[in-house]
């Protein structure tokens, strides 16, 4: 029987925990903790939920990870499930947070566009998510052309080599969320965006949220051979390396949405790349590597499969898991998204405006 508070909560790469709890004068009351994950002795389930009993509402999920830490039986093991996973379920319960199965999912994926439109695509459709005009979406590219599209927040100049994007032919757009610069090619890259509820990652960090809307994808990667995890903050890797990369941007409009999304390197010229991209030395020195082509190894070499079905198989994944019906981008969403490629995206003052 739940209490007055129920949530689920996803550990990345582990189990379902899930939370029933009520509150009273401020804190937490009749907590029971309980999902498909491992836990040894058994007492330890217990000693969870009276770590969490008594804890003022307003804990955050490391706070009430520390409890349970400090409650735990000296000999406790955990087997896909952590104390701060226990700590966001908490957390996601007081938010009435919802969870993926509580949508009608949506998928588009639509002939090549513009590098400018699908920027603005993105922020067409998430804002519509936002205003509760359209479901939950999951939007799969394809490219019109190469482009480098670089974060919000990025110097141009720093960024991208002008005479060698002109030389090779690739265009240059910004698109609205933070993040590092990446170099597209339509037929070695592999994209896709999530337009989702804001309620969708309430209780949530900020980090967590990367880590729980990519979840589904690691699942369909593992599927195809691929072992893949998320790499705080925005990175999916492998033993091999990076495979893709991730960013956000939140709509605070209406009810409001997150759109998040990621771009994977199916294949990759990484001598054009480095020609085109101004990566430097201590932007690389982090991540244990002397070279930009050693970070990146395409899912082309790693699953042995065509690009198509890649997708495919990425598509049907997340269908099994939580529903997605066919839908497109209708005409009201079309015309104001190419409006907005014009007037913003396109233009050079958008792109430049970090020169």
């Amino acid at each position: 029987m739940h209490g007055a508070y129920h949530g689920e909560y996803k550990v990345p790469g582990g189990k379902l925990v899930v939370v029933d709890l009520d509150t009273e004068d401020g804190v937490l009351r009749n907590v029971r903790v309980a999902g498909d994950f491992f836990l040894e002795p058994d007492e330890a389930i217990l000693a969870i939920d009276h770590a969490l009993e008594g804890a003022p509402a307003d804990t955050d999920a490391v706070g009430l990870a520390a409890r349970i830490d400090a409650a735990l039986p000296p000999d406790t093991r955990m087997f896909g499930l952590t104390s701060e996973g226990v700590g966001v379920a908490v957390r996601r319960a007081l938010a009435h947070a919802t969870d993926w199965t509580d949508y009608d999912w949506q998928l588009i994926h639509e002939p090549a566009q513009s590098p400018a439109l699908h920027m603005a695509l993105d922020e067409v459709l998430t804002a519509e998510v936002a205003a509760g005009r359209r479901p939950p979406t999951l939007r799969v590219w394809e490219w019109g052309a190469p482009a480098v599209v670089i974060g919000s927040f990025q110097s141009l100049r720093n960024e991208v080599d002008p005479a060698a994007a002109e030389r090779h032919g690739i265009q240059v757009v910004r698109r609205i969320s933070g993040g590092g610069a990446m170099f597209i090619e339509p037929g070695n890259t592999i994209t896709y965006s999530l337009s989702v509820p804001d309620a969708l990652v309430q209780g949530l960090s900020f980090t967590d949220s990367y880590a729980y809307l990519d979840d589904w994808v690691l699942g369909a990667l593992g599927d195809m051979g691929v072992r893949a995890w998320y790499q705080p903050l925005n990175d999916i890797a492998t033993d091999a390396g990076k495979i893709a990369g991730a960013a956000q941007k939140r709509i605070v409009t209406g009810q409001g949405a997150v759109l998040h999304h990621v771009t994977m390197a199916y294949d990759i010229d990484a001598d054009k790349m480095t020609e085109v991209l101004r990566i430097g030395r201590e932007k690389l020195s982090d991540k244990g590597t002397k070279s930009a082509k050693k970070r990146v190894d395409p899912l082309r070499r790693q699953t042995g499969l065509p690009r198509e079905t890649v997708i495919e198989r990425m598509i049907a994944s997340f269908r099994g898991r939580y529903g997605l019906s066919e839908g497109h981008v209708t005409e009201d969403e079309l015309t104001r998204a190419k409006e907005l490629a014009e007037s913003k995206f396109g233009t050079a003052e958008w792109t430049a405006r970090v020169p």
